[in-house]
């Protein structure tokens, strides 16, 4: 009598911290956002929060990764692959979250974030906001194009003191 009681217990916990601490896949939680920040006051506290979060809810990658794998594969294998990747999305979250509890003191680390959505936790397009330009830390004035929005160059007449050249003629030397 004892134990059906005390398991009840324990399954109304998880399924309150279950309805507390869901959100869409494409919503962004604070903690996440202070976590990441460069300001050291809302780092620290940010990267508790963050830890705290992955701490408690590491458990629902296993459920979320099971029945997504089971719905979409064969039913045996969808469910044993599925099992198999929300184990080790569990345990990428909850070292996460240990990494962040134990070194939120660290100034400039902020720790090793995983996806905000359980649906995918090595997705890291959900987890960090996409950088558009990348600049060098010893001159700020130089910034480099990402590799998505490269375009060659363009052919540019070097002699000077030619003709112009007509649009679709080239000038070729041997």
């Amino acid at each position: 009598m004892k134990r059906t009681i005390l398991f009840g217990k324990i399954a109304l916990a998880v399924v309150c911290a279950m309805a507390f601490t869901a959100q869409p896949a494409s919503a962004r939680m604070r903690v996440h956002e202070m976590a990441e920040s460069p300001v050291y006051k809302q780092k620290a506290p940010g990267m508790v929060g963050r830890g705290l979060l992955n701490g408690i809810t590491f458990f629902v990658d296993t459920i979320v990764d099971t029945i997504t794998d089971t719905r979409s594969g064969p039913p045996v294998i969808g469910t044993l692959a599925g099992f198999g990747r929300g184990i080790g999305c569990s345990a990428l979250r909850l070292g996460s979250g240990a990494v962040d509890i134990v070194t939120f003191w660290v100034p400039g680390f902020n720790g090793f974030p995983v996806s905000d959505s359980y649906y995918n936790c090595l997705d890291v397009s959900m987890s960090a906001p996409a950088a558009t330009s990348y600049q060098t830390p010893t001159d700020n004035s130089i910034a480099l194009e990402p590799a998505s929005s490269y375009s060659p160059p363009t052919e540019t007449a070097t002699d000077t003191t030619s003709t112009p050249l007509e649009p679709g003629q080239r000038k070729y030397s041997k």
